[in-house]
């Protein structure tokens, strides 16, 4: 009887992923530290420094506590080759109650032009495939002798190309980047018996946006926002404002519209390397059922030649 529940709580969390998929609402995975996690988000995501090989994970478990819930897991490596081209690798898996699980192999390549003596603009493009699997093996919806829902019939394996633009707009002090990292819209489930269970990806488009104020020698502010749109689906936006403390530890707060509020913080442990965590507090009536949302992510930066010095070089802020 309780594998039997935990499989219908499983059921209801894949329904509504369905239902989202149907209603080409929002399907992309969610970051909160998203400014640490660009390039997934943006093909053009560059940091202009070179010989530095950059490194980064981020794990994310959302609504805990609710049974079948998301974990999404993501992965990045990038590095210019040049002044003007810089490229990288990134995945991400997006996994819903072990039943639904997704996974994002890309490339990016950007190319990186000078538009002002502090100011660049890269151009980036994206290209890869998502190779999404429902195992519904094991599922029992409904006691005796009654079958099972016919949507739930069939395990469902596909792969799919996809290719992705961006802009990122950047100096040592802000930036601004425009991207849709999904260009090609793919149906991940088809008719069964006469029931319509399609599910469309939809083109999603990402506005973020970034600031570091010099508050006094060893107090920065650090805002910014991102903004994700898809046809069928209200604007989701995120705003967080950040304080780094001394170039080494940073915290702050965010909120995304009419869905959680959250509290953050990551530490540069060494000149290399950072380390972060966020959590996030469900705002909507989703929240009587889990009890928040965490986040963690590790940044490696790998100097190829050792020439970049140590915690006196300027410090990465995005």
């Amino acid at each position: 009887m309780k594998n039997l529940n935990i499989y219908h709580k499983i059921a209801v969390i894949v329904g509504l992923a369905l239902i989202t998929f149907n209603s080409q609402a929002q399907q992309d995975v969610q970051f909160t530290q998203y400014m640490y996690n660009m390039s997934v988000v943006n093909p053009a995501y560059a940091t202009a420094t070179e010989d530095i090989l950059n490194i980064g994970g981020l794990y994310r478990t959302q609504w805990v506590g609710l049974e079948g819930a998301p974990k999404t897991g993501s992965f990045f490596v990038h590095t210019p080759l040049s002044e003007k081209v810089e490229v990288g690798l990134s995945f991400t898996n997006d996994n819903i109650g072990d039943v639904v699980n997704e996974n994002n192999i890309y490339a990016d390549f950007a190319y990186v032009l000078p538009v002002g003596l502090e100011s660049k603009l890269s151009l980036g493009l994206k290209g890869g495939v998502t190779i999404f699997d429902a195992n519904f093996n094991g599922f029992t919806l409904q006691s005796g002798n009654q079958t099972t829902d016919v949507a739930f019939n069939e395990n469902v394996s596909k792969v799919f190309p996809n290719l992705g633009i961006g802009a990122f707009f950047f100096t040592e002090k802000y930036y601004l980047g425009l991207s849709a990292p999904n260009l090609l819209t793919t149906k991940h489930l088809e008719n069964e018996n006469g029931i319509q269970s399609t599910g469309v990806q939809s083109i999603h488009y990402f506005f973020t946006g970034g600031y570091v104020f010099d508050i006094n020698k060893g107090l920065k502010f650090k805002p910014s926002f991102m903004a994700k749109a898809v046809s069928g689906a209200p604007l989701s936006i995120d705003l967080n404002a950040n304080l780094l403390f001394n170039n080494r530890l940073e915290a702050g707060l965010g909120y995304r519209l009419d869905d959680a509020i959250s509290a953050m913080a990551n530490f540069r442990i060494t000149p290399q390397l950072r380390v972060g965590y966020a959590y996030d507090y469900t705002t909507t009536n989703l929240g009587d059922y889990n009890s928040g949302s965490h986040e963690i992510f590790v940044l490696f930066d790998v100097d190829l030649f050792g020439l970049k010095g140590g915690y006196d070089r300027s410090p990465r802020f995005f």
